[in-house]
């Protein structure tokens, strides 16, 4: 695995787990030449259309004194060689009081983190399944102290709270982001 690293470009790795590579699902069709880096980083539509319509409500929702909501794959660094891409974190301001505002991952945890699927490449990864769920714990013992995943396949939410046993549902029924911050997928995409 050392080689692949070294002759693989660092813009083809989506996160780091303990020194190891995760790369950007299509990463392979970006080195044979048939997709650009866009095509394999980007968003699809609904994606996008989910993530953007979340913020807009969570901003309305949540006091923009004392929360603040960071999105586009924020980096959170865990160790030297492990880190997360994040597609919204959600701080409390007083967390990021004395950050300085650069170019570099975060070292705090955000009080919550909102994936929509992952642009991880899933075929070299042994149990894709793990995936999820060994990010989701690697999140929660970083301190992180709730992580919801959005599914669009399947159109399901999952719930991950610390110290709670883990829910799963359909995107259709009201969840909490936060306590006043209840959100519902299925609304959010009717109502764009």
């Amino acid at each position: 695995m050392k080689s692949a690293v070294n002759d693989i470009s660092e813009v083809l790795v989506y996160e780091m787990v303990n020194g190891i590579p995760v790369y950007y699902r299509g990463y392979k069709d970006y080195l044979k030449g048939t997709k650009n880096l866009d095509e394999i980083m980007g968003s699809s539509y609904l994606q996008a259309l989910i993530s953007t319509q979340l913020i807009i409500l969570l901003s309305q929702l949540l006091d923009p004194a004392k929360f603040r909501i960071l999105s586009n794959e924020i980096g959170l660094k865990f160790s030297k060689k492990s880190w997360r891409a994040a597609d919204i974190a959600i701080y409390e301001k007083d967390q990021l009081a004395n950050i300085p505002i650069e170019n570099k991952y975060l070292e705090i945890p955000p009080k919550v983190v909102i994936e929509i699927d992952t642009k991880a490449e899933m075929d070299e990864i042994q149990n894709p399944l793990g995936y999820y769920q060994e990010k989701t714990d690697q999140l929660l013992s970083f301190g992180v102290e709730k992580v919801i995943w959005i599914f669009t396949d399947t159109q399901k939410i999952m719930v991950a709270t610390q110290g709670e046993d883990w829910q799963i549902f359909p995107w259709n029924k009201e969840f909490e982001v936060l306590p006043s911050a209840n959100v519902n997928i299925a609304v959010i995409i009717e109502s764009a």
